[in-house]
């Protein structure tokens, strides 16, 4: 998964030093290189990620699955991975990207908890037993409550694979880097009100402006 940390960092490092060239030219330019420059940074942190830094891919064996969640009762267009945001009936999607797993059985468990023993049947909330699927796609239904569960995929021969799923969670670790694109544009206006503040040709640019 990307970094968001190091990213966003990056990017403020970069904006600081275009920052300083700027200044040097004129305020003017100063803000057309932040209002320029601040917007690809942050399309480039919130871009699409390739096949490997998909959260929702797993590996099996060294082959990749890719897992979604769906409530279309509650939201008809909506996909899910590891963050389910409601309870009730949801379908579950397993998709055996690499070709070789389709010859395989490959089967999927839930369990309540995660910690909890994967051979305690009282805490299984669905289980879909091992069978091949020439489509790709292993299809699901199952009744969640809230809470924490684990999604267990196993194939014929190879080492399973699991996610871990928040229905109705708060993911506070995802609420800190969303918070960070935000903090990242306040810093930078910070650091660009105090360089004008201290430019003696923004104060005679105003200057001469209100004369004019």
């Amino acid at each position: 998964m990307i970094n968001s940390a190091g990213t966003s960092g990056n990017h403020i490092m970069l904006l600081t030093n275009m920052i300083e060239q700027a200044r040097r030219i004129g305020p003017p330019l100063l803000l057309v290189v932040f209002v320029a420059a601040f917007s690809p940074c942050i399309a480039a942190a919130h871009g699409n990620v390739s096949m490997e830094e998909d959260i929702c891919v797993r590996r099996i064996g060294g082959n990749m699955v890719h897992f979604s969640a769906y409530q279309p009762q509650i939201e008809p267009k909506a996909q899910y991975c590891t963050d389910i945001p409601d309870v009730g009936d949801t379908f579950l999607v397993v998709d055996l990207v690499d070709p070789s797993l389709r010859k395989l059985p490959v089967g999927v468990k839930i369990i309540q908890g995660i910690n909890e023993n994967e051979q305690d049947e009282a805490k299984t909330v669905a289980y879909w037993k091992p069978v091949s699927h020439p489509d790709g796609v292993v299809r699901g239904e199952a009744k969640l409550e809230k809470g924490l569960y684990k999604l267990i995929i196993t194939a014929e021969g190879l080492s399973p694979s699991a996610y871990l799923l928040r229905v109705q969670q708060i993911d506070y670790s995802k609420l800190g880097r969303a918070a960070l694109g935000p903090l990242a544009l306040l810093l930078v206006l910070g650091i660009v009100g105090y360089e004008l503040s201290k430019s003696s040709r923004v104060r005679g640019w105003f200057t001469s402006r209100r004369r004019s």
